[in-house]
C-alpha cells in the first residue's frame, strides 16, 4: 500500500477514508471525526518508511523492496497502479503489523476527488439550507434522510408563519369598539358587548392603559388582534380614538407632575354627625388638592378615623374615591371590603415593600388620569408605613390642585408626619385609649394657609377655639 501525504487524505470523500482505515484495522474509525480519522491513518501508516511522495518522478520506498521510480503521469492520489490492473510481480505488500500478503495498492488507496464549493452545493439545491455538522461515522447515505428531514420541518415552519401573519393582516381590519374597564394590576379589558363580560373582550396592555392615560369609562376603538395559542382572549392592537377623539390628542400631552400646583381652595364639606368628624373639619380643614396625614402612635385610631372620613368623602358625586390598603391586618382587609369604599388593592403586613409601594404606584396612576381629564380624584392609604421612604414621598408629592384643570387629594395614615403635608390630622394615644372622643391631639395637628379654604373670619375662629381647648378650664 503507498503512503499517502495528508493533503490526499483531505482532498477525499469521508467513504473512502473509512475503507482505508478499515484495511488498515483502525479501531472506532466510525466515531472519528474527519481531521482525528486522517491522524489515524497517518501515524497508522508511519510504520512504513516514507521517502517522498506527490510528484511526478517521486520515489516510493516499500517494505521489503528496493526504491522504485513511478510511472511519469501517474498521480499519488490515485495510487500506484490503476484499476483493473494486476500489480508486477514482487509488488505485493504486507499489512501493517500481518505476516501474509495483501490487496493490490489500488484496491485501498482513495481517489482524490475535488471538494464541492459552496456555490456548487447551492446549484445542486442545497443552498437553502446551512450545512449539517458532520456527524462522527456517518455516512453521506446515512446523513441525507437527516438533511431532508430537517428541511421539511424548516419549509412547514415559513407556511405556518406565513400563514399566522396573513391572519393576523385580515383579523387587524377589524374595527371594535366598547368601553374600557381598568383592572387593579394596571392592565384593563375593552368590554365589547356592554359592561358584562364576554368572549369577545380585548385585552388592553398596561403600557396602553398609561400612554394614552386610560380610565374605566372611557369608550374606546381600535383594530382588533386575534388570541395566540396561548391566550384566551384577543387584543387591541392600538387605539385610535377615545371618546370620540383621536388618541393622538390626548396622549403625549404634559405629565401631571409638571403641571403647576397652587394651594387648595375649595374645602370639603363633611356632613357626618360623629364627634371626631366634625372636630377634623372644623378645626383641621382640607380640600381638594391637599395633602393630608392622619398620624398617631399604634392604636390611636388613625384607620378608624380614616374610615370615618372616607365614608364622607364618597357622599361628593363630583369626587372619584378610591381606596389602597399596604400593610394592615388581615381582618382590617375584610372590614374594609364592606365599607362604601372598597379597596383596588389590598396586601396585607405580610406583603414587601416593594409589593406595596406597586399597590400605591396603581392607585395613585389611577387617580392622576382622572385629573388629567379635569376630574377630581381622592386616593386614601392605609398606611404609609412599611413603604420605601421614596416611594411614599413620591405618592404623596403626586397631590396637588392644578388652576383651571382637576385636583388630586391624598388622605393616608402613618406613624408619623412624612413632610410636606398640608394638613396634619395628629391623634391622641391617652384620649383615644380611655374612650374620648374626638382624640385630636390640637398642637401637632393644623392646616397650612387654612384661610384659602375658611376665610380670614373662619381662620381667626380656628386659631381661637384650638387656644381654648389648649388652655383647659
Amino acid at each position: 500500500m503507498s503512503v499517502l501525504q495528508r493533503s490526499a487524505l483531505e482532498a477525499s470523500p469521508l467513504a473512502d477514508l473509512h475503507a482505508l482505515a478499515s484495511e488498515l484495522a483502525i479501531d472506532g474509525y466510525r466515531r472519528l471525526r474527519r481531521e482525528q480519522l486522517i491522524d489515524a491513518i497517518l501515524e497508522r501508516q508511519g510504520e512504513a518508511p516514507e521517502r517522498s511522495l506527490g510528484a511526478q518522478g517521486d520515489v516510493v520506498e516499500r517494505r521489503g523492496e528496493g526504491p522504485r521510480r513511478e510511472r511519469s503521469g501517474e498521480s499519488t492520489a490515485e495510487g500506484v497502479g490503476k484499476a483493473g490492473e494486476q500489480p508486477a510481480p514482487g509488488a505485493e505488500q504486507r499489512g501493517p503489523g500481518a505476516g501474509g500478503g495483501g490487496q493490490p495498492a489500488d484496491a485501498t488507496a482513495p481517489r482524490a476527488a475535488p471538494a464541492a464549493s459552496p456555490k456548487d452545493a447551492a446549484q445542486a439545491g442545497r443552498s437553502s439550507e446551512p450545512p449539517e455538522p458532520e456527524l462522527p461515522g456517518a455516512s453521506p447515505e446515512e446523513a441525507a434522510p437527516r438533511r431532508r428531514r430537517r428541511g421539511g420541518r424548516s419549509r412547514s415552519r415559513a407556511l405556518d408563519s406565513t400563514r399566522e401573519a396573513e391572519e393576523v393582516r385580515q383579523e387587524e381590519e377589524e374595527i371594535v369598539e366598547g368601553e374600557v374597564e381598568i383592572l387593579p394590576n394596571g392592565s384593563g379589558f375593552l368590554r365589547v358587548d356592554g359592561p358584562e363580560p364576554s368572549d369577545r373582550d380585548l385585552y388592553i396592555s398596561p403600557a396602553q392603559v398609561k400612554r394614552c392615560e386610560l380610565i374605566s369609562g372611557d369608550r374606546v376603538s381600535g383594530p382588533r388582534r386575534p388570541p395566540r395559542r396561548s391566550e384566551r382572549f384577543g387584543s387591541l392592537a392600538r387605539i385610535d380614538t377615545i371618546n370620540g377623539r383621536p388618541a393622538s390628542e390626548l396622549a403625549g400631552g404634559a405629565r401631571w407632575e409638571e403641571l403647576p400646583a397652587e394651594f387648595p381652595r375649595q374645602r370639603f364639606k363633611l356632613a357626618a354627625e360623629d364627634p371626631t368628624v366634625k372636630a377634623i373639619e372644623g378645626l383641621t380643614p382640607f380640600g381638594r388638592g391637599s395633602r393630608v396625614s392622619i398620624v398617631g402612635p399604634a392604636r390611636s385610631g388613625k384607620s378608624e378615623a380614616l374610615r370615618l372620613l372616607l365614608g364622607a368623602l364618597c357622599a361628593d358625586p363630583e369626587l372619584h374615591c378610591s381606596l389602597v390598603l399596604t400593610g394592615v391586618r388581615p381582618e382590617e382587609i375584610t372590614v374594609w371590603e364592606q365599607g362604601p369604599c372598597k379597596p383596588i388593592a389590598a396586601v396585607s403586613f405580610a406583603a414587601s415593600a416593594e409589593a406595596r409601594a406597586h399597590a400605591v404606584e396603581l392607585g395613585v396612576d389611577q387617580a392622576k388620569r382622572i385629573a388629567l381629564r379635569g376630574g377630581h380624584a381622592l386616593v386614601a392609604i392605609d398606611t404609609l408605613d412599611g413603604l420605601p421612604p421614596a416611594a411614599a414621598r413620591e405618592a404623596f408629592a403626586a397631590a396637588r390642585c392644578v388652576p383651571d384643570r382637576g385636583s388630586l387629594t391624598l388622605l393616608a395614615t402613618a406613624s408619623a408626619p412624612l413632610g410636606g403635608e398640608t394638613t396634619v390630622i395628629a391623634l391622641d394615644l391617652a384620649l383615644a385609649s380611655t374612650g374620648r372622643f374626638p382624640a385630636l391631639d390640637l398642637a401637632a395637628s393644623g392646616t397650612i394657609r387654612a384661610e384659602l379654604l375658611v376665610g380670614e373670619a373662619g381662620a381667626d375662629l380656628i386659631y381661637r377655639t384650638r387656644a381654648e381647648a389648649l388652655e383647659g378650664p
